[in-house]
């Protein structure tokens, strides 16, 4: 039975995927998707396996990134009893498992370069030897690979043949990421809402319009993957309640705030943008619960008239609340210091988006999280 609507998303870019997979499904020709982590690679594998005539045989997954290289040769052809320690009987691999099926090479790039030696010779004859064997077995697997690396720069590097290389792109699938999917990402969340609500047995309230744009703004790093565990976060931990942008903001806050804990030292371009997209969103949610505070103090504390010694003038005494936002002494100047120093940490963001993008607007608003009239009005302010 075909499953076309296993990729979900409605985008140009996703139409035109989904065309393209429909019609290699037919073949038995190597595929190689390209995609950034979490961009949904092995969702699409599985829907052209799904939609080929080997859709009724085996589809087997297989992560190379995740398999130590001393045993990933076993992993893949098999080994017999004794051929190494630990090797208590014989075994089949599993491109035997996957014979008429298909076999789906994740993480294809880290590969070690003795296994590929053997790889090139499966793809292009199906035969391959289990460890310790002389006998030479035939699997009928239809191969598709996937990576999120350059593997041009792997290649001119010297750590992915290129022969392997070629033949295994024979054809290559670009899987776009989240953020350049438009409307999918709410399709996806919908998705995952209803996934979730049936799963945990919770009644989800839905999100606030500005919440929604929240969620159309941001960059999704971590892609579909991302999005999935944010949505069952929220599900759970708000139990379901209505999500405002106040809410949302504040688990994203907290989920960027713990990856800043982990050093990558190949953090590309897009991390970078996200510390400042997570640095204006806590910057943002900051002012406005300063904002909340003072009309809070405003409807609720009663106005004492003071008089000023040289004056008649009247203005209310500072409560502890008060000091605490403006400074120990009430001192206006200090209060002065501290709208600058906010003016000058959001012109420091909006700077260096614009620097990473190139000037492009758009892409810059969307990675901070503000529109286009708003970035172009900030940008003519700071003088930038």
């Amino acid at each position: 039975m075909k499953r076309e609507t296993a990729i979900i998303g409605e985008s140009l870019l996703i139409a035109q995927l989904k065309q393209l997979a429909l019609q290699v499904a037919e073949t038995d020709i190597t595929v190689l998707i390209i995609g950034e982590t979490g961009s949904g690679k092995e969702v699409l594998a599985r829907f052209i396996h799904a939609n080929s005539l080997r859709a009724d045989k085996s589809f087997v997954p297989v992560n190379c990134g995740a398999i130590p290289a001393g045993i990933l040769e076993s992993e893949l052809f098999g080994h017999e009893k004794g051929a190494f320690t630990g090797a208590v009987q014989s075994r089949k691999g599993y491109f035997e498992s996957a014979d008429r099926g298909t076999i789906f090479l994740d993480e294809i790039g880290e590969m070690p370069p003795e296994t590929q030696v053997k790889f090139l010779r499966v793809i292009e004859t199906g035969e391959f030897q289990r460890v310790g064997s002389s006998e030479t077995i035939y699997s009928d697997a239809r191969i598709i690979a996937a990576t999120n690396k350059n593997m041009y720069q792997a290649v001119a590097e010297k750590n992915f043949r290129e022969d392997l290389f070629y033949r295994l792109r024979s054809v290559e699938l670009q899987l776009p990421p989240l953020r350049e999917r438009g409307r999918d990402i709410l399709l996806l969340a919908e998705n995952f809402v209803h996934e979730f609500e049936h799963k945990h047995k919770i009644i989800f309230e839905g999100f606030s319009p500005d919440a929604t744009e929240t969620l159309m703004r941001y960059p999704w790093p971590g892609n579909i993957r991302e999005l999935r565990h944010l949505i069952e976060s929220l599900l759970v931990l708000e139990k379901g309640r209505y999500i405002t942008p106040e809410i949302l903001e504040k688990h994203l806050v907290q989920r960027n705030r713990y990856k800043s804990l982990v050093h990558d030292p190949a953090r590309s371009e897009k991390n970078e943008l996200q510390v400042i997209y997570s640095n204006v969103i806590q910057l943002r949610q900051e002012v406005s619960e300063i904002r909340q505070l003072l009309q809070h103090l405003v409807q609720t504390r009663p106005v004492v008239p003071l008089l000023l010694p040289d004056t008649s003038a009247t203005v209310p005494p500072f409560t502890t609340a008060l000091r605490r936002s403006f400074g120990e002494n009430g001192n206006p100047a200090s209060t002065k210091e501290r709208l600058h120093s906010l003016d000058e940490i959001e012109k420091k963001s909006i700077a260096e988006a614009l620097d990473a993008y190139h000037g492009n607007k758009r892409k810059t608003a969307l990675a901070l999280g503000i529109t286009e009239r708003t970035l172009y009005r900030k940008i003519k302010a700071y003088g930038l």
